[in-house]
């Protein structure tokens, strides 16, 4: 049945242009299927041409000395290029023009973890703190390094807002073209966000699985010719940049495994992708080889793997987004079976939290810790709340949470305004009960 779910997307995904041999992405040996296994050379493909299964990298990694290619990470720069012996990326990566994503704060959060009755250790990675504040600017660092491998001249993206900022920051910095596509009805700050870096902007009437259906038809069109699209025929190598957040989690922990760790899923690679980094590092040695649970965090208003999960199915049953986490909202989610396989797998669950859950969650993060998430943080520490009151998380273990974005992104979502408005005058300051 997975088979079949896909075979519409992956048709239109074979009129992209043939894989290209003649290129060098490090580490990388060529794109293999996720469902089948055949492989094929590097080229701009996002479907297995036999079977329409996805397809993802498949790499020639440096085994053999794990502590030797410890000490080499540990030596390079503060940002993902650390990690370049284990990406889609050639060796002089460091050099070019980007924007140097990555090796965000792991925060240690007692007092979010004295909130919720966390005992084992909670932290917050939080990916605020990227160039165009979220965590896609790892993803789209990745995808560059494809589009320029392959000749792209446009670099472009259906979104939900904070993908759209990362492609037009990440295009002027490489000195690509960018046109990206997004939902009429985004959040202001993301439209401007996405704007502002000066290439073109377009809203399509309709919601995110409008976009993106008009993009994979934009690709087999001559107007679409010289364009990587960073999540369609770029998707295997943009998809490799969420490893970063395994990679560097590991490492800010001392190289080893959370026991926990709870991630949002909208399209559901993040999750899939941070699930195969956490296997590389266990494969090169890098830390102990021992079991960690993942849980996936969706919206109600947009929670089709979520649904899917509770119900037992293996197959997720599209949805009709309608909730305020517009980054979220992804009503087909390509890797959503993944997901599923992968919290079965681990032992881990999805899970869902209502729109004021999510506002109250944000407005919890804020108060313990300092950290004003999106609306996709409000979900993902919604839903760690919401497992630890139900007795599926465990709060004994150590568990990592994802903030993938600023909230200054998404500040409709939030209410709060001035404590009080007074006089400039003490009296009137002593009148408001403020002072003491």
């Amino acid at each position: 049945m997975r088979k079949m779910r896909r075979k519409g997307l992956a048709s239109m995904a074979v009129q992209a242009t043939e894989p290209t041999s003649a290129v060098s992405l490090g580490p990388a040996v060529a794109l293999s299927c996720r469902e089948c296994g055949r492989r094929f050379p590097l080229g701009p493909i996002f479907a297995c041409q036999e079977c329409f299964g996805p397809v993802e990298v498949a790499y020639d990694l440096p085994t053999g000395d794990p502590e030797g290619l410890k000490k080499r990470i540990e030596a390079g720069p503060a940002n993902i290029w650390r990690y370049a012996p284990l990406l889609p990326v050639p060796a002089d990566v460091a050099d070019k023009p980007n924007l140097n994503p990555g090796f965000t704060k792991l925060v240690q959060a007692d007092r979010l973890a004295a909130e919720l009755g966390v005992t084992g250790g909670l932290y917050v990675k939080d990916d605020s703190g990227n160039p165009t504040h979220s965590f896609k600017d790892r993803v789209v660092a990745i995808a560059v390094e494809a589009a320029r491998a392959f000749g792209f001249t446009t670099l472009s993206c259906s979104s939900t807002g904070n993908l759209a900022g990362a492609v037009g920051a990440a295009a002027r910095r490489a000195g690509l073209k960018s046109c990206v596509f997004i939902p009429h009805d985004l959040e202001p700050g993301k439209v401007v966000m996405a704007a502002v870096y000066g290439g073109d902007l377009v809203a399509i009437d309709g919601n995110y699985d409008d976009v993106n259906r008009f993009c994979s038809e934009l690709i087999g069109d001559p107007l679409g010719e010289g364009w990587g699209f960073v999540n369609v025929n770029l998707r295997p190598y943009y998809g490799e940049g969420s490893k970063t957040l395994a990679y560097e989690i590991c490492e800010q922990l001392g190289w080893r495994l959370p026991d926990q760790i709870v991630i949002p899923v909208a399209s559901g690679s993040q999750l899939t992708k941070i699930d195969k980094g956490l296997k590389e590092l266990i494969a090169l040695g890098l830390v102990e080889d021992r079991p960690y649970r993942i849980f996936g965090a969706q919206a109600e208003g947009c929670s089709p793997v979520s649904a899917a999960f509770k119900a037992g199915h293996e197959v997720v049953r599209p949805q009709k987004p309608n909730t305020i986490a517009k980054s979220l909202a992804i009503g087909n989610p390509a890797d959503g079976p993944y997901v599923l396989d992968i919290a079965r797998r681990t032992g881990g669950a999805v899970e869902d939290v209502t729109d004021p859950q999510i506002v109250e969650a944000i407005e919890l993060l804020a108060r313990t810790e300092g950290i004003f998430a999106e609306t996709a943080g409000g979900v993902t520490v919604g839903v760690t709340k919401k497992l630890i009151e139900n007795g599926v998380l465990d709060p004994s273990l150590t568990t990592v949470v994802l903030n993938t974005g600023d909230g200054l992104k998404t500040l409709d979502a939030v209410a709060d305004g001035p404590t009080a408005t007074i006089r400039p005058d003490l009296d009137a300051f002593r009148a408001a009960g403020l002072a003491g």
